[in-house]
């Protein structure tokens, strides 16, 4: 059976691939799943052409750390105290979430991702009430169409020992997705660990944890530093001197890690994720330590963190970092040796994507509009009033676009989104759902 062939064509690519670099007028060829080509003209009569003129053409952004099971719940912990989140969320009203809450949130979250760009997410699922809330969530990413990474992590029910100085194992349900949903790590959703690491277990229990990560070769994604009595663990020299850092972790926030623990990471080429609008919200939390990542060599991946606390789209998280780091860290507020002085919009266009695929260990199949990578690629309409017209196209995407702004979104050549409009997807029954999962978990 031939391939089906699509050519986008006469569109301003971004291909954030530095031997292609940008075509302010060009074409993409898609057969079936992969990019085939990529070039200012491309002749494939055969091919059905969509086009692209007025467009800015990118890849689909990556976001590598989101508690998309709290989708429902949008908004409502950005204005209060931090601690009523973690007392609320991880305590009693996760550990009532139904199956049915965790499938909706995930399907909201993962389809809300998709409408504003986001191709690529890590579903940090740290609700694993029971063997079922776990498929609920798979389920939820499946039924969205999204590429996503689903990070397994731990029970809300009795939450406390799960999460403090525990001394229970990464639940060993594990094995089970492993081997039903995850077999193949060629398809559309793949496998992570969220675990908890020392801030959060025994070192014979994170150790142990790890282990059965890397026994069943996936990746392992882990909080780290957020909050000044975390910082205090030094959880990540603490892994460090156990020998156990490497390529296939990912450390979430580290606003409190130190300065050395950041070169240990570093040197283990770990990645990093950071929720900058979470975390400008949350009092508390540390400073964004760009700084620090970046004088060590470390390019940051972006995420929406939680949507009860900000806003999920990486246009948001691309904005905020960007001006953050402009007029906070170079407003001489960083004196770490070797920190960039600024930042710019193309910088924070690949922690967007390159970076996200890299962090998420997805690199050798998304995050740049490379010929034989997947095809998750968006066009954003470049002849909207908030962006025309348009005169350097990085600063477009990065200062101004919204996600109203995505016409077509595909992923692994299918379009998902097209004209503006999601596909495939009742969001009528959708909303219904939501509303009446989010009255069941606040009790309204």
């Amino acid at each position: 059976m031939t391939e089906r062939r699509l050519l986008l064509s006469g569109g301003w690519i971004l291909s954030m691939d530095s031997a292609i670099g940008d075509l302010h007028c060009g074409d993409i060829l898609i057969e079936g799943e992969r990019i085939a080509a990529v070039a200012p003209r491309i002749d494939a009569p055969e091919a059905t052409r969509i086009d692209a003129r007025n467009m800015l053409v990118l890849p689909g952004f990556v976001d590598t750390h989101r508690h998309t099971w709290q989708s429902c719940v949008r908004h409502r912990y950005a204005d209060i105290d931090p601690q009523i989140y973690f007392a609320e969320m991880l305590g009693a009203k996760g550990a009532a979430f139904r199956t049915e809450d965790v499938y909706v949130g995930t399907l909201l979250g993962a389809v809300s991702a998709l409408d504003s760009g986001i191709t690529t997410m890590l579903d940090w699922s740290h609700v694993q009430n029971s063997p079922e809330h776990a498929d609920a969530a798979i389920l939820g990413l499946r039924d969205s169409g999204i590429r996503g990474v689903f990070a397994h992590g731990w029970p809300l029910v009795d939450g406390a020992a799960w999460m403090f100085n525990s001394q229970r194992g990464h639940p060993r349900d594990i094995r089970r997705l492993r081997e039903q949903y995850f077999s193949s790590d060629d398809q559309l959703l793949t496998l992570a660990m969220a675990a908890r690491g020392p801030e959060m277990a025994r070192r014979e229990i994170w150790l142990d944890d790890l282990r059965l990560a890397r026994e069943l070769d996936i990746r392992s994604s882990i909080h780290m530093g957020a909050y000044a009595r975390n910082g205090s663990v030094r959880a990540i020299a603490q892994m460090h001197d156990a020998g156990v850092l490497g390529d296939d972790l990912t450390f979430v926030h580290c606003c409190f890690s130190g300065e050395d623990e950041i070169a240990m990471m570093a040197d283990a080429g770990v990645s990093a994720s950071l929720g900058v609008h979470c975390e400008l919200n949350a009092q508390g939390i540390g400073d964004i330590p760009f700084d620090r990542l970046l004088a060590a060599g470390i390019k940051p991946s972006l995420s929406g963190d939680t949507e009860t606390k900000c806003s999920g789209d990486m246009f948001t998280q691309m904005r905020h970092a960007f001006a953050y780091y402009r007029s906070w860290m170079g407003g001489n507020h960083s004196h770490i040796k070797h920190a960039p002085a600024t930042l710019s919009l193309r910088d924070v266009l690949e922690f967007a994507t390159v970076s996200g695929a890299r962090a998420n260990g997805l690199a050798h199949k998304v995050g740049s509009l490379t010929p034989g990578k997947q095809a998750d690629i968006i066009l954003i309409r470049s002849d909207d009033l908030n962006l025309m017209p348009v005169s350097d196209a990085a600063g477009a995407v990065v200062l101004a676009a919204h996600a109203g702004n995505v016409d077509t979104v595909f992923v692994a050549g299918r379009a998902v989104k097209r004209h503006g409009r999601m596909l495939d997807v009742d969001l009528d029954a959708l909303r219904g759902r939501a509303f009446a999962s989010q009255q069941y978990v606040l009790g309204l």
